[in-house]
């Protein structure tokens, strides 16, 4: 059992070797007052944190662990994932490495590092929980592929690194749904184009279609013709959307959206992307016993 926790601690404190330096304590000042969360390097002059972290302010302080305070300005927020990339006028300490969060695996030992509760430089490890959970935003959407872990997450965490045991940042801290649950935004190929989109136009445009829905199942002809059991029932069409200019109804069962078979909000979410905005996407329904195809045009979401 000693070798064994040993061998745990050789992981952990590796981690913490190569990681803590390029985390920062992020100090901001709003309008509201003062906040403080965490940021990693992830470039020569730039850093990730939590989009909440920064909400209204314009930029941040970055405390190092050898010193170092570094001012950034925020380059742009994106609330419906939870990110935001900071620049700084100078070099920054060497950026962690980047790995990716669909090679996870339930019961993974995986580290935080952050800043909790004002605490600087402070490490936890646990396990990954959970994987694909879903995470509300302020916004009014939720973050897909949320990463669930038991390592101690607290207010300040949030922005913070999320790591593996060779020292790669799979998630950004994010919040805490409570005692031994922390939930983390991950990085896989969806958020590390919003990352680049952030620095490159300061914002992430998506497309909206204005319908509100929950997962129903099939009837058994189309389960039959699809090879499918669930597609989306529409509750609710927002007035004036797009989807009600297209005469999408209440209690049509959305099976594709642009070709994509979709069952939830969240895969219609997924396909709402800058491209799909002001261009005709076809959208099919289950509707009286057969198969309508309406055309919709997405508009820009307003965040």
């Amino acid at each position: 059992m000693s070798d064994e926790l040993d061998a745990y601690s050789a992981v952990v404190t590796r981690v913490a070797r190569t990681v803590l330096p390029s985390v920062a304590s992020l100090a901001v000042t709003t309008a509201r007052g003062a906040g403080a969360g965490s940021a990693s390097v992830i470039g020569t002059d730039v850093l990730l944190t939590s989009a909440h972290v920064v909400a209204g302010a314009a930029r941040a302080t970055a405390a190092f662990a050898d010193g170092t305070q570094v001012v950034a300005d925020v380059v742009g927020r994106d609330p419906l994932s939870d990110l935001a990339v900071l620049r700084a006028g100078e070099p920054l300490p060497p950026p962690v490495a980047l790995g990716d969060a669909a090679g996870l695996v339930v019961g993974q030992l995986v580290v935080a590092l952050g800043n909790p509760l004002g605490l600087a430089g402070s490490v936890t490890a646990g396990i990954v929980s959970g994987l694909g959970r879903s995470l509300p935003t302020r916004a009014g959407r939720v973050v897909d592929e949320v990463i669930q872990t038991d390592a101690a997450l607290n207010p300040g965490n949030s922005g913070g690194v999320l790591a593996d045991a060779a020292g790669r940042m799979v998630g950004v801290s994010t919040a805490v749904a409570g005692i031994g649950v922390g939930l983390a935004v991950p990085i896989n190929a969806t958020t590390r184009g919003i990352v680049d989109t952030l620095l490159a136009d300061g914002r992430v445009r998506r497309a909206w279609l204005g319908i509100v829905g929950r997962q129903a199942p099939l009837p058994p002809p189309l389960v039959a013709r699809l090879g499918r059991r669930t597609g989306l029932h529409v509750a609710d069409v927002v007035a004036g959307s797009p989807a009600a200019l297209a005469g999408l109804h209440v209690a049509d069962v959305v099976v594709a959206v642009d070709g994509a078979s979709v069952a939830t909000t969240t895969e219609i979410q997924r396909l709402m992307v800058a491209g799909a905005i002001g261009r005709p996407i076809e959208v099919t329904v289950w509707r009286n016993g057969a198969l309508v195809d309406v055309v919709a045009e997405p508009t820009e979401l307003a965040v």
